[in-house]
């Protein structure tokens, strides 16, 4: 592969500068579709005018929830308590129901309990996918009890991005709270004594469509506008003031879009960089909507997107699990080493901050870059205690660790920027599909032959390593890099959806490849049964999608090795 030019040197990135910007960012609580917002978003638009860059900034209608006031009454005492941003809102007086312990709220705590009409009693912090199974269980309300005495907003909509004639029917159906471990311990102890407290739910909850905006800077590489681009991003958006999430986030952003454009010169394609509104409030609704309305210009010219997520937090020393997709996990461990010195575990890419973009067939890296160091159970979460709470304040930010983290974003865009044979490396690719294939090949055995998915597996990591290995003139590294766009086209949407290229699939887990799933459901069936023969259908399907897959990647790769 041909060197791209040394990056800016990791001296120049500005901690001081960042400092000054996030103390500007730091004076407004962002509530997506807020004038506050606004006024915030006016403020990093200055700054990317000034590196040069051209700006615009779009609205567009989002389905949107802000929390109100909420609170928990017991036998009449009043706890301190939050709601939930996609929540219902409780009745005038509050919701009153029978209080149930359903323990983790997983499947299986639920399982052959009539809840219809309950307030189910959850530990842990409240997410899509328990209101998606509170909600399907008919019961009234959630309430969680934090792990902690902090008490973290979520958006509980298992919808991704904005709702659609579709979709809309799955938004929570049910009000939701969230109390402290110690208010929790209480009302569990109270239950297990027979006793049967009084609960009232108070929540106040604004949910409906209103105009957000995303702020959209752009540098043309040397082929201009209509070319090949990296997408750059962050929402903007915030949970009370949010300095670290998001903006030590939107503060790095700034810094490595000013080096990037100093040094434009040696650029071999453009740069898009886009502010999101919506990540906190609508389940990536500004990043969805960006997504279907640009489409087309995606699909042709984006070759890569970088996400970044709650960088430079206090006593953040872990940078080992930033993640990527498979096919970008080298440059991953290329980043963090030289911006940290650390090793890289190639973690998989997960599908949350603003990742709304795999469907089309755009591999991804990073979102969180670096995470606390394992800790007490109850104070566990990578990003801090603070995180989603009203001390997330600028005290939580380490100038050390920003400059750190951000010398590893810069790292990362600007080879994607430089490189002249895009750093797409298929071999990971090919390599981690195996690992999930070949067992499956196995515990199935010859009810359904996986062969030619391995051999396409093989064929794939050759072709890849050729043009991992290669060099190239100008022009035809640009043929090169149209065949490994080609590929990320066809392997991008099964490895982290479900293979529809138009749609978001919903915000609830999803294991990798999906398309795998109803083989996976086929290794555990009886062989010979009724249950295998319905389930060799799908498989048989699912195997066929794969092998498409693979040999559209295989044959765009063919054409340049």
């Amino acid at each position: 592969m041909t060197d791209a030019p040394l990056p800016p040197p990791h001296d120049a990135v500005d901690g001081a500068r960042m400092m000054a910007d996030l103390a500007e960012l730091a004076r407004w609580v962002k509530l997506s579709g807020t004038p506050e917002e606004r006024e915030s978003l006016d403020f990093v638009r200055t700054r990317l005018d000034e590196a040069g860059y051209r700006t615009r900034i779009i609205e567009h209608d989002a389905f949107i929830s802000l929390p109100g006031e909420a609170s928990v009454t017991v036998d009449g005492c009043a706890l301190r308590a939050i709601t939930h941003s996609m929540a219902r809102p409780t009745p005038p007086g509050g919701l009153r129901a029978p209080l149930v312990d359903v323990g983790d709220g997983k499947e299986a705590d639920l399982a052959e309990r009539d809840l219809r009409g309950a307030i189910l009693l959850v530990q842990g912090m409240s997410t899509p996918d328990m209101a998606a199974r509170a909600s399907a269980a008919g019961a009234a309300a959630t309430l969680h009890v934090s792990n902690h005495q902090h008490l973290h907003e979520m958006c509980i909509s298992p919808v991704w991005g904005s709702p659609s004639p579709e979709t809309v029917a799955n938004l929570p159906t049910i009000a939701s709270c969230t109390i402290s471990d110690s208010d929790g311990a209480a009302l569990r102890a109270q239950l297990g004594r027979g006793e049967a407290p009084e609960v009232v739910l108070h929540a106040a909850v604004d949910t409906g469509w209103r105009k957000t905006p995303i702020l959209v800077a752009e540098l043309d590489g040397p082929e201009g506008p209509d070319a090949p681009f990296v997408l750059f991003s962050g929402h903007h958006d915030t949970w009370h003031y949010g300095v670290m999430d998001n903006g030590s986030a939107n503060a790095a952003m700034l810094e490595v879009a000013r080096l990037c454009a100093e040094a434009r010169a040696t650029w071999q394609r453009g740069l898009r960089i886009c502010f999101w509104s919506g990540h906190s409030h609508g389940r990536y609704s500004g990043s969805s909507w960006y997504a279907d309305n640009h489409w087309a210009e995606l699909d042709r010219f984006c070759v890569a997107h970088v996400n970044i997520d709650s960088p430079g937090g206090i006593g953040a020393t872990v940078l080992e699990n930033a993640a990527a997709a498979a096919e970008l996990s080298p440059l991953g461990a290329a980043a963090v080493k030289a911006g940290s010195g650390q090793n890289y575990a190639a973690k998989r890419k997960t599908r949350n901050s603003d990742e709304s973009f795999p469907g089309i067939g755009i591999p991804s890296m990073f979102g969180s870059i670096s995470g606390q160091p394992p800790g007490p159970v109850a104070m566990r979460n990578p990003l801090g205690w603070w995180w989603h709470t009203p001390d997330d304040l600028i005290d939580k930010i380490d100038p050390a660790n920003q400059v750190r983290d951000t010398r590893v974003l810069l790292h990362a865009v600007w080879e994607l920027l430089t490189t002249p044979i895009l750093p797409l490396d298929y071999t990971a690719h090919a390599r981690q599909l195996r690992a999930e294939v070949a067992p499956l090949a196995k515990a199935i055995g010859n009810r359904l032959s996986l062969d030619a998915v391995l051999a396409a597996l093989t064929e794939l990591e050759r072709q890849s390593a050729l043009i991992t290995g290669s060099t190239a003139s100008a022009g035809a590294a640009g043929e090169v890099n149209r065949a490994l766009m080609q590929a990320s086209r066809a392997l991008v949407p099964l490895d982290y959806g479900t293979g529809d290229r138009f749609a978001h699939d919903p915000a609830l887990p999803l294991r990798p490849w999906p398309v795998l799933d109803p083989i996976r459901h086929l290794a555990t069936t009886e062989d010979g049964s009724d249950a295998a023969k319905l389930a060799t259908v799908s498989a048989t399907r699912a195997r066929n999608r794969l092998l498409h897959a693979l040999g559209t990647a295989v044959s765009a790769l063919k054409q340049v090795t």
